[in-house]
């Protein structure tokens, strides 16, 4: 071990995450002094460009904050703004909204995986190297990708940023046949991705364990495009009540909020956080493929959290090919809605984790403001403590060694950096 008195370990910007962010580590002997992550992309100021908009609009503004997984942006505005409405969205167009989500999750799952997160495993510096040695994998991985954004692109319009999600439900439809063409494709992505399962099962994990509280939705079915918010402590509270329990706090070092639960601290959500709430209601393959891997209870390894990610897309396929099977056209492609003064919550499932929504509305249909809490902001904390914690463990790497864990690490939670950069804290004065 080094006997240096100071050791910094700095990453202006990290490899393979979505977004721009950088690490800073300073160790002073045999003690760490500072982690942080430092989020230093440009806010986006989203808040601030819905004010005075129609309440139609969100949707399609909000599915700009992030291309991966724009349609949690869209149906989480979707359930804010038709909750301020007094519009509720049942029956075949929610479970449209829970087919267009399943695409979501399996494109965004896959991209994880195959190009982010497995070349670690497999002693590759980038994605394009692991094409290189590994190519069978890769095209795995891109069918798995591409029959996730033959769901999104069918049902969405396109498959970044879709154009037919409305308030209410979408602009139109597809008749039975359109769904059933992508029953083939699904097919041959479920046995892709029980495949998945296996081959990241088979891993080599760093020994890994974090104590964070866990929150994630929870309800009749695993989460996605609904559900209400849940701890493992067994905290509970309304959708409508987040603002309360979800306490955001600015930080120097970030353009990112970061968040704590009003009746404890720092806490985590996003795969870890669904698994160990709702493993129960994973659907069988899913389930089995799970036992499978060796996942029983809640994982507590982030390192392991591929493994989770691997399990949800066969959840999501299977879920798929349920909803196209029972699928029978609703009368119209939304419910009607029109404006109403008051406030609207809505919150789903995005791939990385809860992402809550809120919007203020006048008589006239107008925005006069909005609330957008993103699930990297909220695991924020929890990474620089699992970084903390695992430096402190790791004192006698070299400095090379040593910076690589820590990048590892950050990457296995997969976080979604752009769509953390969007606050606004901003005051006028005017003479």
């Amino acid at each position: 071990m080094t006997h240096r008195r100071e050791r910094l370990l700095s990453v202006g910007a990290l490899a393979r995450v979505e977004g721009e962010g950088a690490m800073y580590v300073r160790i002073a002997g045999d003690r760490v002094e500072e982690i942080r992550l430092n989020i230093y992309e440009p806010p986006r100021f989203f808040e601030a460009l819905l004010r005075g908009r129609a309440y139609t609009e969100p949707p399609d503004i909000t599915s700009r904050i992030c291309g991966i997984c724009p349609v949690a942006y869209q149906l989480s505005a979707c359930r804010a703004v038709e909750d301020a409405c007094g519009v509720a969205v049942e029956g075949p167009l929610n479970d449209l909204r829970r087919l267009l989500y399943c695409g979501e999750w399996i494109e965004s799952h896959a991209l994880h995986i195959y190009l982010l997160h497995a070349p670690d495993f497999l002693g590759c510096s980038s994605a394009l190297e692991m094409a290189r040695d590994h190519r069978p994998l890769v095209e795995r991985g891109l069918a798995l990708k591409k029959a996730g954004n033959a769901i999104i692109e069918l049902l969405g319009g396109r498959a970044i940023h879709p154009i037919n999600v409305r308030i209410g439900g979408f602009h139109r439809v597809p008749v039975p046949a359109e769904l059933s063409r992508l029953v083939p494709q699904l097919r041959r992505a479920l046995q892709d991705a029980l495949d998945t399962v296996r081959w990241v099962a088979g891993f080599a994990f760093p020994d890994l364990s974090i104590d964070h509280e866990f929150l994630a939705l929870t309800g009749e079915d695993y989460p996605l495009e609904r559900g209400t918010p849940r701890t493992t402590t067994g905290a509970a509270f309304e959708v409508a009540d987040f603002e309360d329990q979800v306490i955001e706090e600015q930080v120097p070092h970030s353009t990112a909020l970061q968040a704590r639960l009003a009746h404890g601290g720092r806490y985590l959500t996003g795969p870890l956080a669904r698994f160990a709430l709702n493993r129960d209601l994973l659907s069988p393959l899913a389930r089995e493929a799970a036992h499978a891997a060796g996942l029983a209870g809640q994982c507590r390894n982030p390192a392991q959290s591929i493994v989770v990610r691997a399990v949800e897309i066969v959840h999501a396929v299977e879920e798929a090919l349920r909803i196209i099977a029972a699928y029978r056209p609703p009368p119209q492609p939304y419910v009607p809605l029109w404006p109403r003064a008051g406030r609207g919550h809505g919150a789903t499932e995005a791939p990385r984790g809860v992402l809550f929504h809120r919007y203020d509305i006048d008589a006239d249909g107008a925005l006069t403001s909005a609330r957008i809490v993103p699930p990297t902001s909220q695991n924020q904390a929890a990474i620089e403590e699992d970084l903390r914690r695992l430096v402190q463990d790791r004192l006698d790497l070299d400095d090379t060694a040593l910076t690589a864990e820590c990048e590892r690490a950050i990457r296995s939670y997969d976080p979604c950096i752009s769509c953390a950069a969007h606050f606004l804290d901003l005051n006028i004065v005017r003479s």
